[in-house]
């Protein structure tokens, strides 16, 4: 028999709008994922929990102020659900059956409100309510990007400062979307994000890589192992191969030597109760 081919842990980030807090995603194995509080100002991490299961990361969000989370799960025994929580656990405050994995997921509109995914939403799905969080019922994304991660993802993205500056089909099940962000001394980065049946291998259906351009210098790096990065402050942050990194940007034609924040490959899943 050959052995199974090993991949490094996925990664995916959410930066709070407002402070220094965000919350790491760690995928792998593939039904294995643990939550992060990344410290921004300290670049310290600590663990929320783990889930056996699947969480659609790209179709989570944090409030505002970094404090709540609302997230997207499913596992074999209890179908899907959308769950809101305090970061980075993943007990849920407000619990929304789902059944399915159309939409689902969210994003918070205020530090005191969210939109939930879900056109179908009924009373008969409040699982539970127990947060003083309000689902805002005015607020639809527009224009909409479908009713996978898509449909949270993209508008997240353009609410956080990128712009679509390109979308086109390379095939059959086979989409790219291209964003991008400006950044301080005519840098410019750029997400590329693939939506693709048949993924490379170590991929989702639902991927990126990254680029950065400088049109004044004409400079134009690729880094397609990149699978996240987004610029914090007067640094860039960036998720390649289970590790997390900062860098900053070193005139018009180089990036800084990056600095390695943490190393999520050596985690392992274990129990951890919510302290609420």
């Amino acid at each position: 028999m050959e052995p199974t081919e090993t991949f490094p842990a996925r990664l995916h980030v959410v930066l709070a709008r407002v402070g220094d807090k965000a919350v790491v995603f760690r995928r792998g194995p593939s039904k294995r994922v643990g939550t992060f509080l990344w410290d921004r100002r300290r670049d310290t991490f600590q663990l929320g929990q783990w889930f056996k299961g699947r969480i659609y990361e790209r179709r989570s969000d944090l409030s505002p102020d970094g404090s709540h989370m609302i997230y997207f799960a499913m596992n074999g025994r209890r179908g899907s659900w959308t769950a809101v929580s305090r970061t980075p656990y993943l007990k849920a405050l407000d619990l929304y059956a789902k059944g399915d994995c159309w939409e689902g997921g969210g994003l918070f509109t205020s530090s005191g409100t969210y939109w939930l995914n879900d056109r179908h939403f009924a009373e008969r799905d409040v699982l539970r309510k127990s947060s003083r969080l309000l689902r805002d019922e005015s607020y639809r994304p527009e224009p909409s990007y479908g009713a996978e991660c898509t449909g949270v993802y993209y508008p997240r993205l353009l609410r956080d400062g990128w712009r679509l500056t390109e979308r086109s089909e390379r095939g059959k099940w086979n989409a790219e979307s291209i964003f991008e962000k400006n950044l301080p001394k005519g840098w410019v980065l750029r997400k590329i994000a693939h939506e693709q049946v048949n993924a490379p291998p170590g991929r989702g259906c639902y991927w990126d890589e990254h680029e950065l351009l400088n049109p004044g210098s004409q400079t134009h790096l690729r880094f397609p192992d990149w699978e996240w990065a987004e610029w914090d402050g007067r640094t860039l942050v960036w998720a390649e191969k289970g590790r997390l990194f900062r860098a900053a940007l070193k005139g018009d034609t180089q990036v800084a030597p990056a600095k390695l924040l943490h190393d999520f490959n050596a985690d392992r899943f274990e129990a951890v109760a919510a302290p609420y």
